[in-house]
């Protein structure tokens, strides 16, 4: 719920998007001030001679060392085009307990742009409404960004009925698809596949004579272990994507690599001679981190638009291995000769790739790092997920992993992503059990955020997932229109917890990792106050809130959870334990508390008491493996009682 009132605290801590505060007087009183602009240049840094972004960074670099005074750059509006994503590392940082901030100026809105503009745009086919636009070689996008929405690549929906799987990819058994024997260039193509829980991308290498074959590895890492493309536990529709003879729905569009060709067939009431096209040509437009000996820190990011990256892994032979909320299969495994029939639900050699999946990077990216806050900040049109915080070292340029010890992320506006909203922690080992303690990612805050309309290309993933950190608050983000679960808690499915899981015992897993015998870093979460509606849009499997694996400490209060098209309101799933959910509201749901239990799992030990429902369906039993369930109301007819309404009135983001 987006509330009109501004709470004080809320006022002196965040800076909208759209229209920054000025610094208090006190503030501008004690703070060093330099000016940048899109047009900026020379070294001065000043008012009345603003510098470049650049140049605003040396300076900052010259001014650092032995502050006694907060430095402050302040951004013109406009757009800053970045040739090279932004770094700030422990040089940039803020010393002697001084914050260095970077910010909109006052009333400005500046916007960190990874994008060329594509104009000069003449119609290609009349009769179709299609339009060019040259736009140069050298350079590949998965998405294109027109007038601030996103805009969908090529494609058609195929029928599974007309597709026979094998180890190479598809044989036709229809004549309905015999057209894609004539695209031009059909190694530009992907199958775009949704399963339950699992959005996969798997490039095309060739099609002929009615057979596509697929690229390797990411054919086969697509195909064995569980929600495949082949088998999925629920069969969501499967594309392909990515031709120009697909160009048949207003929106998409095609860029012709050979020619540097953009092709697009606008939307009504389009025209192309005013229209904002942004081709993304960066994979992430900024990066935070030093190492844990020296990490950046004290840094602020205010009133600034992040936009128009373009994450290109899935476009190689990897392609895009999903697994769940952004973690996928990486490199070239050893799989059963007969996967396609023996590793559809599982098998020892896809267990050996568990330890070893990768994290999908995040446009703007935070490890090492210690008291970073971003505020009031727009993220949108980003190709990937949008912010993550102490992600596994493979998910940052910076090559160092982890270490997010004290960051804040209040009062932003994530939309139109192609990813999720915030990710922190890792799932690799040194995430859950870190070989250097510096590693755990501790002290993180997301609140008061509006998060909507995301995970557009990458449909697995959530507003919010913490997957293994200590001491996180989630706290009056209102979260909406998503097409899978709302906010994700832990990782691991209850295998790193200690004793490990039986399930993964009879799997084979333990034959590739150790069985563990101390605690993951997942506890002392806090996730309260939030406004969930309108999630669950497209997938399966998930819940306005998620769990995964133990989280001593872990509360879920106070939280509103509204129409999420029949799905669970919480879902604590395989070895969730030691959470406690109480005064929530829920209307409109499926379960609206649900555990996925059975007898070699470990999840259990769930505290749920005081909530409020129009659904009395819950799968949970008091007293059964460990679980205390009491003082459920359910509500009919509407009849909320004043405490519920309560806990509505106050759900969301304040001051929003």
């Amino acid at each position: 719920m987006i509330r009109t009132s501004l709470m004080a605290a809320v006022a002196l801590a965040t800076v909208t998007a759209t229209a920054p505060a000025q610094a208090t007087p006190a503030l501008a009183a004690q703070a060093t001030v330099l000016h940048a602009s899109p047009g900026g240049h020379g070294t001065a840094c000043s008012s009345a001679r603003p510098c470049s972004i650049g140049q605003a960074k040396a300076k900052v670099r010259a001014l650092n060392s032995h502050m006694r005074t907060d430095l402050v750059v302040q951004l013109a509006g406009g757009t800053y085009r970045l040739s090279a994503p932004l770094t700030f590392t422990r040089a940039d940082s803020g010393t002697n307990g001084h914050t260095v901030t970077w910010k909109a100026a006052p009333g400005a809105h500046p916007v960190l742009s990874g994008a060329r503009k594509a104009t000069g745009w003449t119609q290609q086919d009349r009769a179709k409404n299609i339009w060019k636009a040259k736009v140069g070689k050298g350079f590949d996008i998965r998405q294109l960004y027109v007038d601030g929405v996103q805009a969908t690549r090529a494609r058609t929906e195929l029928n599974r009925a007309d597709l026979t799987g094998d180890a190479g990819g598809y044989t036709f058994t229809s004549g309905a698809l015999n057209h894609l024997n004539s695209l031009a260039d059909p190694g530009r193509t992907e199958i775009d596949a949704l399963g339950s829980f699992t959005n996969r991308y798997s490039p095309v290498a060739g099609i002929s004579h009615g057979v596509i074959t697929m690229e390797q590895p990411a054919w086969n890492n697509n195909t064995f272990g569980y929600d495949t493309i082949g088998n999925p536990f629920r069969k969501g529709p499967l594309y392909i994507e990515n031709a120009y003879e697909l160009l048949d729905s207003a929106g998409e569009w095609y860029l012709d690599t050979r020619t540097g060709t953009l092709y697009y067939k606008p939307l009504p009431g389009q025209r192309m001679s005013t229209a904002d096209v942004e081709m993304p040509r960066l994979e992430s437009l900024l990066s935070v981190g030093g190492t844990y000996q020296a990490p950046a820190t004290h840094i602020t990011f205010s009133g600034l638009q992040f936009s128009h990256t373009s994450w290109l892994l899935p476009s190689t032979g990897q392609g895009y291995a999903d697994q769940q909320t952004g973690a996928f299969v990486y490199g070239d495994w050893e799989r059963p000769a007969d996967a396609l029939n023996s590793c559809q639900y599982g098998c020892r050699l896809f267990e050996a790739t568990r330890p070893n999946w990768h994290q999908m990077p995040a446009a703007v990216q935070v490890s090492a790092a210690s008291h970073i806050s971003f505020t009031g900040n727009r993220f949108t049109q980003l190709g990937q997920v949008a912010l993550g915080i102490g992600n596994d070292a493979n998910a940052h340029t910076t090559g160092v992993g982890l270490g997010a010890d004290t960051i804040s992320v209040t009062g932003n506006v994530f939309t139109q992503d192609a990813g999720g909203g915030v990710v922190v922690g890792g799932v690799q080992a040194d995430a859950h059990h870190p070989s250097d303690p510096r590693m755990t990612n501790r002290n993180i805050t997301i609140s008061d955020n509006v998060m909507h309309d995301l995970a557009l290309d990458y449909r697995d993933m959530t507003a919010v997932l913490v997957t293994y950190a200590t001491d996180v608050t989630v706290s009056h983000n209102e979260i909406y229109d998503m097409p899978y679960t709302g906010i994700a808690i832990g990782y691991g499915w209850g295998t790193n917890d200690p004793g490990g899981s039986q399930d993964y015992v009879n799997r084979g897993l333990y034959d590739f990792q150790p069985v563990y015998t101390t605690p993951t870093t997942l506890k002392n979460l806090k996730v309260t106050g939030n406004h969930l509606h309108d999630v669950m849009r497209t997938m399966d499997d998930g819940a306005c809130i998620y769990t995964l694996s133990a989280a001593p400490g872990t509360s879920i209060d106070r939280n509103y959870c509204a129409d999420n098209n029949g799905h669970y309101g919480i879902y604590h799933d395989e070895g969730s334990r030691d959470y406690t959910d109480s005064n929530n509201v829920f209307r409109d749901t499926g379960d609206w508390d649900h555990e996925n239990s059975n007898a070699t799992n470990n999840t259990g030990a769930l505290t749920v008491r005081d909530n409020w429902t129009s659904n009395g369906s819950i799968s949970l039993s008091n007293g059964q493996r460990g679980n205390v369930v009491t003082g459920t109301a359910v509500v009919t007819d509407g009849n909320w009682p004043r405490g519920a309404q309560q806990i509505m009135e106050n759900a969301g983001a304040h001051g929003r």
